[in-house]
């Protein structure tokens, strides 16, 4: 998770309890929650835009036709210096 060991994270966590209390943490805590829930399902809506607009490109399928031919010739040559 970012680098952050257990010790960084409890002084994180104690210098956010001493700037906003015991009472507010909780409501910045599900707020945190709920701001990287809608993150998370905006990226996969835009990831599946992303997918929707590379089918739908003319010259898509045969590019990726021809890529896996490539790599099978690849495949045949790495066997072959073996």
């Amino acid at each position: 998770m970012f680098g952050l060991g257990t010790p960084e994270l409890i002084v994180i966590l104690a210098i956010a309890f001493l700037l906003f209390g015991g009472k507010r943490l909780p409501e910045i805590g599900a707020g945190l929650g709920k701001a990287i829930g809608s993150f998370k399902r905006g990226l996969e809506g835009v990831e599946e835009a992303g997918l929707d607009v590379k089918k739908n490109l003319p010259g898509v399928s045969e590019v990726t036709a021809i890529k896996e031919k490539v790599d099978k010739v690849r495949d045949i040559g790495e066997n072959l210096g073996k």
